[in-house]
C-alpha cells in the first residue's frame, strides 16, 4: 500500500512539472515582451512627437461630460523654435536640479515627503523627467502602481533620450490651461503670440500656472501666481539650459 502511494505521488509530481515548466515560460515571455515593448516604445519617442496622451483624452471626455465643447488645443514647437526664455522659466520654477540629475531629484522627494507626514495630499518632488514619463506614457491617476511605472518609464527617457529632448517633449505636451497642451497652444492661448517669442515675465505666467492649469490663468494671475512668476523671473539667467 506505501509502494503504491508512491508511486501514485510520483504520477502527480511527472504530472505537475510540466505545468509548473508551462507557467514559468510564459511568466518570462511577459515578462521579456514588456520590456521588449516598453524599450521599443521609449526609443520610438526619441524620434517621433507623441501623438497625443491618456490626460489629453480624458481631459476632453470630462469637458464633454461637463456640456462643455471637445478641446485639444496642441501644436507641436521643436525645441529650437521655443522661447528660451520658457525653457529657463521651467527649470526655475519645475525643476532646479534639472541638468544635473539623473531623473529623480532626491533633496527634492525628502522635503515633499517631509512636508506630508500628517496624511496630507502628496505634492512636490516631481522633476521635469518624472512629469514626461507620467504624461507620455502613462494615466494621470495616484497608486502604487502608477508610480512604480512612472519611475520605470523615468529610467528609460533618462538613458536613451537627452535632457533637450526631455525638455522639447515636456514642454510640448504639459497641460497649460483648459484644453490647452504645450508652449504654442498656450502662448496663443494668453498672450496672442508664438511660443517663441514669449517675454521673460510671459514665460514666467505660464509656468506659475502649471501646479493647477485647470484653476490659474496666466492672463488673469492671483496675487500668488503674480508672486510666484515674479520670483522665476528673478531667478530666470542663473539656469543653463540643453543646447
Amino acid at each position: 500500500m506505501a509502494i503504491k502511494r508512491a508511486n501514485q505521488r510520483k504520477k502527480n509530481k511527472i504530472k505537475s512539472t510540466p505545468i509548473k515548466r508551462q507557467i514559468v515560460k510564459w511568466t518570462l515571455r511577459i515578462i521579456g515582451g514588456f520590456f521588449a515593448l516598453t524599450i521599443f516604445w521609449v526609443l520610438l519617442l526619441m524620434f517621433m512627437n507623441p501623438p497625443i496622451t491618456y490626460l489629453q483624452l480624458q481631459r476632453a471626455f470630462e469637458r464633454k461630460a461637463a456640456g462643455k465643447d471637445w478641446k485639444i488645443d496642441k501644436e507641436w514647437l521643436d525645441y529650437k523654435d521655443i522661447s528660451d526664455n520658457l525653457k529657463r522659466a521651467a527649470l526655475a520654477g519645475e525643476d532646479a536640479h534639472f541638468m544635473t540629475h539623473n531623473g529623480f531629484d532626491t533633496k527634492a522627494i525628502k522635503e515633499a515627503i517631509a512636508k506630508n507626514k500628517e496624511g496630507k495630499k502628496l505634492r512636490g518632488g516631481s522633476t521635469i523627467s518624472q512629469q514626461v514619463a507620467k504624461n507620455v506614457f502613462l494615466w494621470p491617476e495616484r497608486s502604487w502602481l502608477r508610480k512604480g511605472l512612472e519611475t520605470y518609464f523615468t529610467v528609460l527617457i533618462e538613458i536613451f533620450w537627452s535632457k533637450k529632448r526631455i525638455l522639447e517633449v515636456y514642454l510640448n505636451v504639459i497641460e497649460m490651461g483648459q484644453g490647452v497642451y504645450g508652449a504654442e497652444a498656450a502662448s496663443r492661448y494668453y498672450f496672442h503670440k508664438s511660443g517663441k517669442s514669449l517675454t521673460k515675465k510671459e514665460a514666467a505666467l505660464i509656468i506659475a500656472i502649471l501646479p493647477s492649469p485647470q484653476k490659474w490663468d496666466a492672463r488673469n494671475p492671483s496675487n500668488y501666481v503674480n508672486r510666484r512668476a515674479n520670483n522665476i523671473v528673478r531667478y530666470l539667467n542663473y539656469y543653463s539650459i540643453p543646447e
